[in-house]
């Protein structure tokens, strides 16, 4: 897993006890920060976006100002950020650079936010399955080996993802107008939230520059609401997903030669229980048991990477 360290002269013999660690999640919709002062958090705050992939870099540059302006200033030992879309270390530095003028002094730490998630399942090792805005594995073993499993974006996967429910309900109304049939639960609800009055409008509203993927990631509440009062392909949709993503962790597993567990966070992992099932499921048809939902933001799990480092 590639990531990006910073370190200034200022860190020379400092340890983290000299100031404030500062806990940055930072998703496809939205940006969380956490400021730790004595490893208690005393400021938590959420903004939007500053992951380069789903906004420009001047709105990512806009939305950390606002972050650390509500976070605090004063001395900041360490800023320890997870993104979705690390996959080289100059991903890595270009997100550190954006995040280093609101902290000078501080190291800054990179790493892809799947391995938030796994630490704040309480895990050294393990596999973390993101499932949010994106979608993604990672792992780690006791041999220090990692591997990973998607995390390669909406155009090429993201399988089980916000996203990808979103666009399967724009496809499941789509096929149904093809069909001939009167628009269902699920389409009515699509339209009503997009402002269209047809299921036609939904094609050129899907292309247009003035949607992108964030926009379609909140509409799988829509599928989750639908599943829930009794819809029957929008609960197999959320079943897909779980069974996509639980074919995520087990690849993960079988590269790592570990047994578990399996850790599954980030909004529709967190919050959708027929998702959840559906990822037990899955992997306990391929013998895998130790599963996990997590149980608090993977932002939390800063502490346990930082103390990782020594």
């Amino acid at each position: 897993m590639t990531h990006s360290d910073i370190p200034t002269p200022a860190d020379a013999g400092s340890s983290t006890a000299a100031g404030a660690v500062i806990g940055l999640d930072i998703g496809g919709t939205k940006t969380r920060g956490v400021r730790f002062e004595d490893r208690a958090p005393v400021a938590d705050e959420s903004v939007g976006s500053a992951n380069v992939q789903n906004v420009t870099a001047a709105e990512a540059a806009r939305n950390l100002a606002e972050l650390f302006a509500r976070i605090g200033g004063g001395t900041v030992a360490q800023v320890y950020a997870g993104a979705g879309g690390i996959d080289t270390d100059d991903d890595a530095a270009a997100l550190a650079a954006l995040i280093a003028p609101h902290v000078p002094g501080a190291k800054i730490t990179v790493v892809h936010d799947s391995r938030l998630l796994l630490a704040a399942g309480g895990a050294s090792t393990g596999v973390a399955v993101i499932a949010g805005t994106g979608s993604a594995a990672w792992g780690k073993n006791s041999r220090g080996e990692e591997a990973r499993a998607g995390g390669w974006g909406y155009l090429l996967g993201d399988e089980g993802s916000g996203y990808w429910l979103g666009r399967e309900a724009v496809r499941h109304s789509l096929r149904r107008m093809n069909q001939g049939l009167q628009p269902d639960d699920l389409t009515r609800a699509l339209l009503d939230s997009c402002g269209v009055d047809h299921p036609n409008k939904l094609i050129a509203l899907f292309h247009s520059p003035d949607t992108g993927r964030r926009f379609w990631a909140q509409r799988a509440r829509l599928v989750v609401e639908a599943a829930d009062s009794g819809h029957a392909p929008s609960r197999a949709l959320i079943d897909q997903a779980g069974r996509d993503l639980a074919g995520l962790a087990e690849q993960t597993v079988r590269q790592l030669g570990i047994e578990g567990p399996v850790i599954l966070g980030s909004g529709l992992g967190m919050n959708v229980p027929r998702l959840q099932a559906s990822f037990r499921e899955g992997l306990a048809a391929a013998g895998i048991t130790d599963v996990r939902v997590l149980q608090q933001e993977p932002v939390f799990g800063v502490l346990q990477l930082v103390a990782e480092q020594g």
